[in-house]
């Protein structure tokens, strides 16, 4: 993986003149935080209180260092602390074998079970170069994030500093506190266990070319008028549906299928809204509500390989998630917003 390029680094004189500015670095030190973290709300938290002790502690800088690396210094401090003694945040996949549309769904399980998805816009710097973000987009999917929480914390932040945002060894190891020779071998050992639990079939999504997004719009025309038979045309035949927060997941159209037209037959005459989440296609779904209009029911998050779905990730704590991504809890009759 090729690296973003670091920001252009201030002289300690410039950098005090800086200082109401560091506000610039929230987005890449939450994207940093959320691949650390597993989570959209954890990173959020750990980049305010990484900005917070940076005001607090920003008479003892005394310039030694770039504001950016001081910043990243104590972000990574931060993580490492929210890490310590927590199980790592997993995907349904992680639990165990598939189940079929006839198995109960189970109870939920915590949210800190679950490595959650988090809006591009919070993650992706808008100004940066094409090829830059290109990597961005790459580091923060679904299946790379959850790969990288395959790896104990310290081996995670040299992997992330050292592959996504290319610092040096020596830059890393003067961060953590370190060797050089005790970073290169982290290094080593973090790219073997990730190259073991990553999935290199699915590609983060850029624009979205022509075939993607006849693909996108064929599918939201088929959910919204629950045609399943349309539907089943677009999965590969390993396709996978879950359904953070149950354990359960499903493998091949056969299950997915026996789900749509069962246990999730309440999902027919929903309503999409087409979003982006991870580098990925999404679409915030809304179901009809008894008592009129709809209701957020989902984060569908879904993986593309091939031209066809591979992951259909549909994540179900729409009152945490929909606000994190702008979205209202519920639609009107005729789909318009109902302010919250």
């Amino acid at each position: 993986m090729t690296g973003i390029a670091a920001a252009g680094e201030a002289t300690p004189a410039e950098e005090r003149e800086e200082e109401p500015r560091w506000d610039q670095y929230r987005v890449e030190l939450t994207g940093y935080c959320y691949r650390m973290l597993g989570s959209a709300a954890d990173a959020e938290d750990a980049v305010q209180d990484t900005l917070v002790r940076a005001w607090r502690s920003y008479d003892k800088f005394e310039g030694r260092s770039a504001v950016r690396s001081w910043l990243y210094r104590i972000a990574t401090n931060v993580c490492l602390t929210m890490l310590d003694g927590r199980n790592r945040r997993a995907r349904p996949m992680d639990f165990g074998p598939s189940s079929t549309a006839s198995d109960p769904l189970g109870p939920k399980l915590p949210e800190t079970t679950w490595l959650t998805p988090i809006p591009d816009a919070m993650v992706l710097p808008s100004a940066a170069d094409p090829a830059d973000t290109a990597v961005a987009r790459e580091s923060v999917r679904l299946a790379f994030v959850a790969a990288l929480q395959h790896l104990p914390a310290r081996q995670r932040a040299v992997l992330i500093l050292r592959e996504v945002l290319q610092w040096k060894a020596a830059e890393v190891a003067q961060l953590l506190e370190t060797s050089v020779a005790s970073v290169n071998s982290a290094l080593q050992r973090a790219r073997a266990t990730l190259a073991e639990n990553t999935d290199t079939a699915v590609r983060p999504v850029d624009e979205l070319d022509e075939e993607q997004q006849q693909l996108l719009d064929k599918y939201a025309a088929a959910f919204e008028r629950y045609d399943v038979a349309e539907m089943v045309t677009l999965l590969h035949d390993d396709a996978v549906l879950s359904m953070p927060p149950y354990e359960l997941w499903l493998r091949g159209p056969e299950n997915i299928v026996g789900w749509w037209l069962g246990p999730g037959l309440g999902c027919k005459g929903s309503k999409l809204i087409p979003l982006m989440a991870n580098g990925l296609p999404a679409f915030a779904q809304y179901r009809p509500d008894p008592g009129g209009g709809y209701a957020g029911w989902a984060l569908q998050v879904l993986e593309i390989s091939e031209g066809r779905f591979s992951f259909f990730n549909s994540f179900l704590d729409t009152e945490a998630l929909f606000p994190l991504f702008g979205l209202p809890q519920r639609l009107d009759a005729e789909g318009q917003p109902i302010p919250d």
